[in-house]
């Protein structure tokens, strides 16, 4: 009796699962919100208490919203400790080779792999009381104690560079010198950055919270507008 009484009054529900009377449909807008939170999850599945982001669910909304052409920006929300590393390059790459404007901005956190998540837009975001942790990619479970391991670590950890370097204002010197400070992290080596310092070492581009990111992202949205209307050249021919 009680779970038809949810069925046939939907606030109620929304109340228990969302917290609110109501919620937005996504259709009503032409930009597409995506939030990566909690952990990224990759190839492993992760015990149920921890709140994830499933990879595999965040590629084919990503897909989505690039063949949707009712959508003409996307805008990535990150609060998340990091996770696995392919899967969070994998997440970074199809929101940097994405078609459309996109700016992504952190709140609370964007930490480990979610540093090349957090600059794979086209223009980034970092609210004022946010942190990012930067710090070497670390193996868990059984690790063989051969060269060749190390050789892989090694290769991995450039490919997370590579793309931080490439996508946002920051060194390569730099960036390596965040990532192997000593002393910052109690049982690491690596710094973390607060807001304003992310932007002072070229991480982020701006200070802000979610009214500067639509901001930008509308900006970015009627320049693109602006620019399908301009003739490319060339005339009528008689």
């Amino acid at each position: 009796m009680g779970d038809d009484k949810r069925k046939l009054n939907p606030a109620v529900e929304n109340i228990q699962q969302l917290g609110t009377a109501s919620s937005p449909s996504p259709g009503e807008s032409n930009i597409y919100c995506m939030t990566i939170i909690g952990q990224v999850e990759g190839h492993m599945i992760l015990p149920p208490q921890n709140k994830t982001t499933k990879y595999e669910h965040i590629i084919p909304q990503l897909v989505a919203a690039e063949q949707n052409p009712k959508i003409e920006g996307v805008l990535i929300v990150l609060n998340t400790v990091g996770g696995d590393v392919e899967a969070g390059l994998a997440i970074a790459e199809m929101i940097s080779t994405l078609s459309k404007p996109t700016v992504t901005l952190v709140l609370g956190g964007g930490h480990s792999i979610g540093v090349p998540i957090a600059v794979a837009g086209n223009y980034s975001f970092i609210a004022e009381t946010a942190t990012m942790t930067i710090h070497p990619i670390r193996l868990n479970g059984l690790v063989i104690g051969v060269p060749q391991t190390f050789e892989y670590l090694d290769k991995m950890q450039e490919r997370v560079v590579r793309f931080v370097t490439s996508h946002s204002q920051v060194t390569e010197a730099t960036f390596k010198q965040l990532m192997f400070k000593t002393g910052e992290l109690t049982r690491d080596i690596g710094t973390t950055v607060i807001g304003t310092d992310a932007v002072k070492h070229g991480l982020m581009n701006a200070v802000g919270g979610l009214g500067d990111a639509l901001r930008e992202l509308n900006g970015m949205i009627e320049m693109r507008r602006a620019s399908a209307l301009v003739p490319t050249g060339g005339g009528m021919t008689q």
